[in-house]
């Protein structure tokens, strides 16, 4: 697989020689990192360490804003797949995007949510730790999917032997 020119480091990444990092690189990095602060951490509030972001703002409009926060938290995503991110790493950062949009969609607690779980600041930790340790980070990214999916895989099992106790509970 190629990468474009401005992707390139010198490191080895899935049995690719990659360059340095360009500077177009770390000024993408740099926007992404104050993408993540707008949206999660800019507007502190008065009063508390806490921080909210224009995300948890906007998340307050039903349905609309949450789309929308939606959206502006997949740029990172997009740029992230543009940077040559690995399929791992883009799964736990799509992870935790949908987490976000999922429960955001819930009245007044999604907001409340929303403005704790600062989806785009994890992601950009996520980017800029695979810009730093791409191995070690695929390697905790993979790890994170495996777990996931047993804790889904257990969750459903359990979810089916409920259901069938609670069915043979109203045959007999």
């Amino acid at each position: 697989m190629r990468r474009p020119p401005a992707i390139q480091r010198e490191r080895v990444l899935e049995g690719e020689v990659l360059g340095p990092e360009t500077e177009a690189e770390r000024e993408l990095r740099a926007r992404l990192n104050f993408l993540a602060w707008l949206l999660d951490s800019s507007i502190p509030i008065p009063g508390t360490r806490l921080t909210i972001g224009l995300d948890a703002i906007i998340g307050v409009v039903p349905f609309i804003g949450d789309l929308a926060g939606v959206l502006a938290s997949s740029y990172i995503l997009a740029e992230a797949n543009r940077m040559g991110v690995g399929r791992a790493i883009l799964t736990r950062m799509a992870f935790n995007v949908a987490v976000e949009g999922v429960v955001g969609i819930v009245p007044i607690a999604g907001d409340v949510f929303d403005a704790a779980w600062k989806a785009n600041q994890k992601n950009v930790r996520l980017l800029n730790a695979w810009a730093e340790r791409p191995h070690e980070t695929r390697r905790s990214s993979r790890l994170f999917l495996v777990a996931l999916t047993v804790a889904l895989i257990a969750f459903f099992g359990a979810c089916t032997f409920l259901t069938y106790l609670l069915l043979r509970q109203l045959v007999s």
